[in-house]
């Protein structure tokens, strides 16, 4: 693995991308041994839960798939009985996706769960100034029009 300087921007990004690499299969774990739900599939409930619908292109955005795979994840997530489709009347080549009761029960099972994940292989390293840096930095990179964050309960 290459050394980059500390403070460097290849050093900064490296980190970024090795946390990521590391916590996404251990948070995959957590939730499908203690809530039988992978991450992927949380990730799509945690942006239905709360709203209406929302576009299946605006859902792949919000999740970072491609518009096969989020096409896929829902399909799976319907088989399952937690989101539906639905038509969009305004443009018969596009659907809504929404989550359903069953969905939004099984999110709701899973979060404290992965809330634990969270605190226990990431927040639990760091101390409250250096959470709210690491936050603050994100927040920046990411720009003015960035999405707002999810509500977990």
């Amino acid at each position: 693995m290459p050394h980059f300087p500390d403070g460097s921007p290849a050093a900064a990004w490296s980190a970024l991308l090795r946390v990521h690499a590391q916590l996404v299969p251990a948070l995959d774990g957590d939730l499908r041994r203690g809530a039988g739900l992978p991450l992927a599939w949380y990730d799509v409930l945690l942006e239905l839960d709360g709203i209406d619908h929302l576009r299946m292109s605006d859902l792949g955005e919000r999740v970072v798939l491609s518009r096969t795979r989020v096409s896929r994840l829902v399909t799976e997530l319907e088989s399952h009985g937690l989101v539906r489709r639905e038509s969009n009347p305004d443009d018969g080549r596009s659907a809504f996706v929404a989550i359903t009761e069953a969905g939004r029960a099984k999110f709701r099972d899973a979060a404290p769960r992965y809330l634990a994940g969270i605190e226990q292989r990431f927040a639990a390293r760091l101390n409250r100034d250096e959470l709210e840096a690491v936050t603050a930095a994100l927040r920046k990179v990411l720009g003015p029009n960035d999405l707002p964050a999810p509500t977990i309960p």
